[in-house]
């Protein structure tokens, strides 16, 4: 059990953020909800096994500077402190040629992906450093595609290589701070997010194909332990994927 422990999850009224939030919750964490969608946030809180940790539902853009300002004094208020930032919230553009994509939806992927990050990061560190006992843990999702992307995907892609080097840097200039950041990069978790995986998916090659998935209670599990470690330990980056998705050897 993790005590009275808080934990901020961007991106949780849907898909890995919604099963890191329960799991997390389930394990006695307040937990607060965070994403632009409030009808699905409640859905998540309603999810909630009574007598564990609270949820707190926070409407936030986190590609908003003043939103993400605004839910984590929202939390400070609420709580007193924090303890772990789960970047999660993420989007892509539809499959698009590099020379057909517009500058709108490049600038849309990163300032959600990327900016957002960067912004919960800093919010959260603001905190951390200040609370006592200062300290905590920033876990960013980032995704295979941190690794090797996939076809037309160059705003997504770009923005998770990116991801990469802010969870660096934010490791290395936290540790005066007793921060750790760890990154954990998935591949293939059953969501709506890969649902067309299961009807087939445009390959390196040209070719479309169905690719394996896995359930997504794996990955809350996987949050949930680095989640849990103490401040002294760390795991840095954690790759977890379909066994047999066409990954190593991609492309």
């Amino acid at each position: 059990m993790s005590g009275d422990k808080i934990a901020f999850i961007t991106g949780a009224g849907s898909g890995i953020g919604r099963a890191v939030a329960v799991k997390l919750q389930t394990a006695g964490y307040h937990v607060v909800l965070a994403g632009r969608r409030v009808a699905e946030l409640q859905k998540t809180a309603e999810m909630a096994e009574t007598g564990l940790g609270e949820f707190l539902v926070c409407p936030t853009n986190v590609a908003d500077e003043a939103s993400v300002t605004s839910a984590f004094a929202a939390t400070r208020d609420r709580f007193g402190r924090l303890d772990v930032l789960f970047n999660n919230a993420g989007t892509f553009a539809q499959g698009t040629p590099i020379e057909d994509l517009t500058v709108e939806d490049w600038r849309r992927v990163v300032d959600v992906n990327l900016t957002g990050s960067f912004l919960c990061a800093q919010a959260a560190i603001r905190i951390m450093k200040a609370q006592t006992p200062k300290g905590g843990r920033i876990i960013n999702n980032g995704s295979i595609s941190a690794h090797a992307p996939r076809p037309l995907a160059a705003p997504y892609t770009a923005t998770k290589h990116a991801l990469t080097g802010l969870t660096k840097s934010i490791s290395l200039d936290g540790r005066a701070h007793n921060i750790a950041c760890s990154q954990i990069d998935v591949g293939n978790a059953a969501t709506d997010f890969t649902a067309k995986m299961e009807t087939g998916i445009a390959q390196a090659d040209g070719s479309v194909k169905i690719e394996p998935r896995f359930d997504v209670s794996h990955v809350a599990d996987a949050v949930l332990y680095i989640a849990n470690l103490p401040l002294d330990a760390n795991v840095p980056f954690m790759t977890l994927t379909a066994t047999a998705m066409p990954y190593i050897g991609r492309g």
